[in-house]
C-alpha cells in the first residue's frame, strides 16, 4: 500500500485515484491555486473536472491532509504542509508565497488580547514584501 493510500484511510477518506493525484500533486510543494493543481493532476490522470478537484480539495483540508490558505487579493491556495501553524510571507509583486516558521515553536504563535470565550488553537499571520527576483527588477527600473 502507497503512502497516499495509507494517509486517506487514517483520515477516514476512500482512495480514489484523483484523491491519490491531487495528494501527490500538494506533496510535491508549493502553494498551488485550484487551477495549477487541477493542470498537474491531468498530467497524471486520463480525465478529472475542475470541480472534482475541488471536492478533493475540500475532503483533503477537511481531514487535516491539506491547508487552505487566502492571502488578500488572491485566490485560495493549497499546501500540504499541515499541523504546523507555521506562516506565509507573499510577494506584492509576483505574488510568491514562501513558508515562515512559527516564531515561537508552538501554536498558537500570538496571544490575543482577549479569547471572547475560544479556544485559540491556531494563528494565522500573513507577512508581506517583495522577494528577490522582484527586488532587483524594481532596482532595474529606477535605475533605467
Amino acid at each position: 500500500m502507497s503512502t497516499g493510500e495509507e494517509l486517506l484511510r487514517t483520515h477516514g477518506l476512500r482512495v480514489t485515484r484523483p484523491r491519490l493525484a491531487v495528494l501527490d500533486v500538494l506533496t510535491a510543494g508549493g502553494h498551488l491555486e485550484v487551477d495549477e493543481v487541477a493542470r498537474r493532476v491531468r498530467t497524471r490522470l486520463d480525465s478529472v473536472s475542475t470541480q472534482a478537484v475541488y471536492d478533493v480539495l475540500g475532503a483533503l483540508s477537511r481531514a487535516g491532509l491539506a491547508r487552505r490558505i487566502e492571502p488578500a487579493g488572491s485566490p485560495a491556495r493549497f499546501e500540504a504542509r499541515v499541523g504546523d501553524n507555521h506562516h506565509h510571507i507573499v510577494c506584492r509583486g509576483c505574488g510568491e508565497i514562501a513558508d515562515i516558521d512559527c516564531a515561537t515553536g508552538e501554536p498558537p504563535c500570538l496571544t490575543p488580547d482577549t479569547t471572547h470565550g475560544f479556544a485559540v488553537d491556531e494563528a494565522e499571520v500573513t507577512f508581506w514584501g517583495l522577494c528577490p527576483a522582484c527586488q532587483s527588477r524594481r532596482e532595474a527600473d529606477t535605475s533605467a
